[in-house]
């Protein structure tokens, strides 16, 4: 597997690749909060099969660059570094798989920027998630129905997240994250009770080894999560800036898996958005959604193979 850089919208991008150079490129999306490595298994996978995987660090994340400013985190920034990366590898489209803040940025790729992709596998974050009237502020809504402790409520204050989780320590936040199961929604309590009492151990499941987690914190200690939280302070700025995209298609040809027990299935309405006529309505080249039955959130670390098998049926066939 090849590190590199790659200078592009104004920073310095990490990639993970590995691959023939002359392989049809998969670009691979991660979300919050984890990194590159989260696709660990499938890059080794989608290699031996011919695929140049590449996966990168998203902005604020890992060995990329975090810019200081909340406001360098809207969803423009975070495609333009997508176009840059894909730029720097190809000038044909390539394949993209997002999994949570990746796939929601890959939707939001598919509509500006179609001309890029050949056709795209979507994890955790359907496109209920896409444009809406531009004059709501989604935050508003999140509060009214989960109170102020709702995660995504708790990230707006500047410094007050990262604070807590400089106070619990990034290996506990690491470990209580990545180890949440619960389909109910992700409340963080301001009395720091989501996190345990610090001498109470958190007990890894099967998928996540003391060698992953070891990465994770490192990156994390070095870096920090506010660039990562800036994605969620930009949540209602990014509805004003897609008002021109508000009734659009997803024209790409798709496919998309979620877990039963994935906190975000369990949103209002996305179960029925997931199930009914209108997901198909949005995305017309959108092949049936997998629910795949006992998996939580992370679904391509929990379920490594199935997840790449999922990928490779579909890209194989264009």
């Amino acid at each position: 597997m090849e590190h590199r850089k790659v200078r592009g919208n104004g920073i310095d991008i990490h990639v993970a690749i590995q691959g023939p150079s002359d392989g049809p490129v998969v670009l691979l999306l991660h979300g919050f909060p984890t990194l590159w490595y989260s696709w660990r298994h499938q890059i080794p996978g989608l290699a031996a099969l011919g695929y140049r995987a590449v996966a990168p660090d998203l902005r604020g994340y890992g060995d990329s660059d975090a810019p200081p400013e909340i406001s360098s985190y809207t969803c423009f920034h975070l495609v333009g570094d997508l176009i840059a990366v894909i730029s720097a590898l190809t000038e044909d489209k390539v394949f993209v798989v997002g999994h949570d803040w990746g796939a929601l940025l890959a939707w939001y790729l598919c509509l500006f920027r179609p001309d890029k992709v050949k056709a795209l596998v979507n994890l955790s974050v359907p496109f209920s998630f896409g444009p809406k009237d531009p004059t709501v502020k989604p935050i508003d809504g999140l509060r009214k129905f989960y109170g102020d402790d709702f995660y995504m409520c708790r990230f707006q204050e500047v410094g007050e997240i990262e604070a807590e989780i400089s106070e619990v320590g990034i290996e506990r936040v690491v470990r209580r994250v990545l180890t949440y199961r619960s389909p109910q929604p992700f409340i963080l309590p301001k009395d720091k009770s989501f996190w345990g009492p610090k001498d109470e151990t958190i007990p890894l499941p099967s998928w996540l080894t003391e060698k992953d987690v070891a990465f994770y914190v490192s990156k994390f200690q070095e870096k920090g999560y506010t660039g990562g939280v800036n994605f969620y302070r930009n949540f209602d700025r990014n509805n004003e800036l897609l008002g021109p995209w508000v009734g659009c298609k997803i024209q790409v040809p798709t496919k998309f898996a979620i877990g039963d027990q994935d906190l975000v299935y369990h949103f209002p309405g996305v179960k029925e958005y997931i199930q009914g006529p209108k997901f198909k309505e949005d995305v017309p080249l959108l092949e049936e959604p997998v629910v795949m039955e006992g998996v939580a959130h992370f679904i391509n670390q929990e379920k490594p193979q199935e997840i790449l098998q999922l990928i490779v049926d579909f890209i194989s066939k264009f």
